[in-house]
């Protein structure tokens, strides 16, 4: 999978491409890390539009980007959720826990 991370105007957008998985913890970790300490970032987006899959390791990572953005009083935002995507996180009532659109 490949992160990219665009910051604009205390907004940031975390776009991710490929498969995620277990495998990613480590870049999307460390793609949101630093906008957790940001004190300019107000929000963050997690930008899915380029995800065709994503497994139970994911959850539990966007559960914790969750925690630690909310922790820092940032809010977070799913967007470009389709397919199998809006699938799993449909499943796992995800829509009670993020804005997804």
């Amino acid at each position: 999978m490949q992160t990219n991370v665009l910051k604009d105007a205390g907004k940031a957008v975390i776009k991710l491409v490929g498969r995620f998985d277990f495998n990613t913890h480590r870049d999307f970790r460390s793609a949101y890390e630093p906008l957790v300490s940001d004190a300019d970032i107000r929000s963050v987006t997690v930008d899915f539009s380029g995800v065709d899959y994503l497994d139970s390791s994911a959850l539990g990572m966007l559960l914790m980007l969750r925690d630690k953005l909310g922790g820092a009083n940032k809010e977070v935002a799913l967007t470009g959720v389709r397919g199998n995507v809006k699938q799993v996180l449909d499943i796992a009532n995800f829509s009670k826990l993020f804005n997804i659109s």
